[in-house]
């Protein structure tokens, strides 16, 4: 069986979609955006080539996680549209990855194979 790196990007956006879906209350505000790409920075992107199209949506899923983390705790309708928004953030980054993700040497070397939709 080819491993690919399909599958750390799933396990990657779900476990951003979990973060995302915990805060307010068991992340720190400063801590949010860095805890929802955690797993997309060590398990995904050290084994893509780089493409603007990927990093640019990374930055915006940092950028909507940045907004959710400073919406009011206490505004539930802001906070319900604040974690839509990185939720959408989170599933854009794994369509780019899908679509224009190409493996780089170090994950090849590794036998992760191209990414396979």
């Amino acid at each position: 069986m080819v491993m690919t790196l399909a599958d750390p990007v799933a396990r990657a956006a779900e476990a951003a979609r979990r973060q995302a879906q915990r805060f307010p209350g068991a992340i720190a505000k400063d801590a949010l955006p860095w805890a929802v790409i955690e797993a997309y920075d060590a398990d995904v992107r050290l084994y893509l080539e780089r493409d603007p199209r990927i990093e640019d949506e990374r930055d915006r899923v940092l950028i909507a996680a940045v907004e959710l983390a400073e919406t009011p705790p206490d505004d539930e309708e802001d906070i319900t549209a604040a974690r839509a928004h990185l939720v959408d953030a989170i599933d854009y980054l794994e369509q780019a990855v899908l679509r224009f993700g190409r493996p780089n040497r170090q994950a090849i070397k590794i036998g992760l194979g191209p990414i396979e939709r």
